[in-house]
C-alpha cells in the first residue's frame, strides 16, 4: 500500500471517466473505468462494486485481483449482506472479521483488507464499493476519504438512471411484467430483469455479459422471433440517450397470440374451402330449375331437388359444427346422470343419414353396464365418428359398432375398414382444423371440426376418446365413459 494517493493520476483518470459521460456513456462501461482509475491510485489491489436490490446483491463491476468475483451474487440474508448495508457508511474491515461465503472466498485470494463504502440515494443502498488489500497494514484515512467520494459518484450515477441498475433487481424493473435487457455496444447483455429470466429460462448469471439469446432488432423496430423450444416473443429495441452505445431492449411471450392468430387464418382458410362446394353445388342446382324449369323433366327436378336438400344439410351440419366450436360446446350445467349406453346408441344410429346406416354394423351386447353422463350429447358423438369413418373408407364398406364395460368404464367404438390413421396422427387428429392432408388437392373433405368437437364433448363428461390404427387395415375410435 502506497503511503499516499496519486491524486494526479487520480484527478486525470476521473476526468477521462466525465468526457466518457459527456459523451454518452453510462452504465457499466463508465462504472469499470472508474474502478480502473481508482485501484492503482489507491494502490490497492483489486477494485469492485456490489449492487443491491431487494433481493440481494450482486458484483457487477470488478478489477484486478478481484475480477474473479464478477456475477458472484450475496443473499439477502447472506451475513456479508447484512455486514455491508449496516454501520457506518464509510469504513475499513478485516475480511476475517466476515463471517459469508464471499469473505471465504476473498481470504482465499489472499485479500485481507478492504475499504468500503456504501452508495446512497437520499439514504437508500444501491451499492458498495470496495477497495482490497493483500496486507495486513490499515488502510489510512485518505483512502477512506477517496472511496467515499467515488461511492457518493456512483451514487449519482444511479440518480441519473444511466444504464444502471444492472442485474435487473431494483423495484421498478423487477415489477415490469415483460422482459428487459440492456446490451452495450458489443451486443453482451448488462442488465436482466427477471422478467427476462422467467420468459427465456435464462438465469442473470447465464446472461450476463453474453449476447441475447435471440435476434436484436433495429432500433425502434418491432419483431416477432420463433425460439428452439418453438415459443414466441416479440422483441422491441431502442437506444438510451447518447450516441448509441447502449440499448433497450423489451420483449414478451406471445406463443398464445400467435396459437389465435394461426387458428383464425386457419378457420378463414378451411371454412372457406369447405363452404365453397355446397354453396356452388347448390346454386348451380337452383339456377338450373330457375333457368329450365319448363324443359326438365320431373325425373330431373326431382333429382335436382334432392340434391339442393342434400346439400343444404351438409351446409347447415358445418354451419352448426363452426358454432359449436366457437362455443362452449358440452352439458353445460347438467350433472351427469346414468343412462343406457345400448339404447342411447341405437336410437342415435336411427338419426344418421340413410347412406351411412346401410353401412352400419351394430354388436352392442345385452347385459352392457350404464355409462355416466349426458346422454343428449351421444348423438353429437357417434354422428361425428361414424361420419368420420365413412369418409375415409371405401363407400359401402362395414362401419362396426361394438362396446363393452368393466367395473369402472363403459366403452364404445367405431371400426372401419379404411385408410387408416399414422400412429404420429393419432393425437393430432383431436386439434382444432387440423388435416391429414393440406391445400386444394385434399382428397377427403372436412373441416377439421368433428373429431375436435367429440373430445371435448366426451372430455367434459370425465371420459376419454382414443384412435388407433386397426388390425387389418382401417381405424379405431374408442370413447370411455365412467360407469352409471
Amino acid at each position: 500500500m502506497p503511503e499516499r494517493i496519486d491524486f494526479p493520476a487520480l484527478l486525470a483518470g476521473h476526468t477521462v471517466v466525465i468526457e466518457m459521460i459527456n459523451s454518452g456513456d453510462a452504465g457499466l462501461p463508465v462504472l469499470t473505468q472508474l474502478l480502473r482509475v481508482a485501484q492503482p491510485a489507491l494502490g490497492a489491489t483489486g477494485m469492485a462494486f456490489v449492487e443491491f436490490g431487494p433481493t440481494g446483491g450482486r458484483v457487477i463491476a470488478a478489477t484486478g485481483a478481484a475480477e474473479w468475483a464478477l456475477g458472484r451474487p450475496l443473499a439477502v440474508d447472506d451475513p456479508d449482506t447484512v455486514c455491508l448495508l449496516s454501520g457506518p457508511r464509510v469504513r475499513q474491515a478485516r475480511v476475517s472479521d466476515l463471517n459469508g461465503k464471499l469473505a471465504g472466498e476473498l481470504a482465499g485470494s489472499g485479500l485481507r483488507r478492504m475499504v468500503v463504502s456504501r452508495a446512497e440515494i437520499g439514504g437508500h443502498t444501491v451499492g458498495s464499493l470496495h477497495a482490497l488489500y493483500p496486507g495486513d497494514e490499515e488502510p489510512g484515512a485518505e483512502q477512506q476519504g477517496v472511496i467515499g467520494y467515488l461511492a457518493s459518484c456512483i451514487g449519482h450515477m444511479y440518480g441519473d438512471q444511466s444504464g444502471l441498475p444492472v442485474h435487473g433487481d431494483g423495484p421498478v424493473v423487477a415489477a415490469l411484467a415483460d422482459g428487459l435487457a440492456v446490451v452495450d455496444r458489443d451486443g453482451n447483455v448488462r442488465l436482466w430483469n427477471p422478467a427476462a429470466a422467467q420468459v427465456t429460462g435464462r438465469t442473470v448469471e447465464q446472461a450476463l455479459s453474453r449476447p441475447l439469446p435471440f435476434p436484436l432488432p433495429p432500433s425502434g423496430q418491432v419483431r416477432d422471433h420463433r425460439m428452439p423450444d418453438g415459443r414466441w416473443l416479440r422483441i422491441t429495441s431502442g437506444d438510451l440517450p447518447g450516441p448509441g452505445t447502449l440499448r433497450v431492449v423489451t420483449f414478451r411471450d406471445i406463443t398464445d397470440q400467435q396459437r389465435r392468430d394461426h387458428d383464425r387464418e386457419l378457420f378463414v382458410a378451411v371454412t372457406s374451402h369447405e363452404l365453397r362446394t355446397p354453396v356452388t353445388v347448390i346454386k348451380g342446382y337452383a339456377d338450373t330449375l330457375t333457368d329450365h324449369w319448363e324443359s326438365l323433366t320431373d325425373v330431373d327436378r326431382r333429382q335436382a331437388a334432392r340434391v339442393i336438400g342434400q346439400r343444404a344439410n351438409e351446409l347447415a351440419r358445418l354451419v352448426d359444427r363452426l358454432l359449436s366450436s366457437a362455443a362452449e360446446v358440452g352439458p353445460g350445467d347438467d350433472p351427469p346422470t346414468p343412462f343406457d349406453l345400448g339404447e342411447a346408441l341405437r336410437s342415435a344410429v336411427v338419426d344418421l343419414p340413410a347412406e351411412l346406416r346401410r353401412r352400419l354394423v351394430l354388436r352392442l351386447p345385452s347385459d352392457l353396464p350404464k355409462a355416466l353422463g349426458h346422454r343428449p350429447s351421444l348423438s353429437t358423438v357417434l354422428t361425428e365418428l361414424t361420419t368420420n369413418a365413412g369418409k375415409y373408407s371405401a363407400p359401402g364398406s362395414p362401419i362396426e359398432i361394438t362396446a363393452s364395460g368393466d367395473g369402472h368404464l363403459v366403452a364404445f367404438r367405431v371400426s372401419d375398414q379404411g385408410i387408416g390413421i399414422r400412429p404420429e396422427h393419432v393425437e393430432r387428429a383431436f386439434d382444432r382444423f387440423w388435416q391429414g392432408e393440406s391445400g386444394d388437392r385434399r382428397g377427403y373433405p372436412g373441416a377439421g371440426l368433428g373429431l375436435y368437437l367429440v373430445r371435448r364433448i366426451v372430455e367434459q363428461q370425465n371420459g376419454w376418446v382414443s384412435l388407433r390404427p386397426r388390425t387389418g387395415g382401417g381405424t379405431v375410435a374408442e370413447v370411455r365413459l365412467p360407469r352409471g
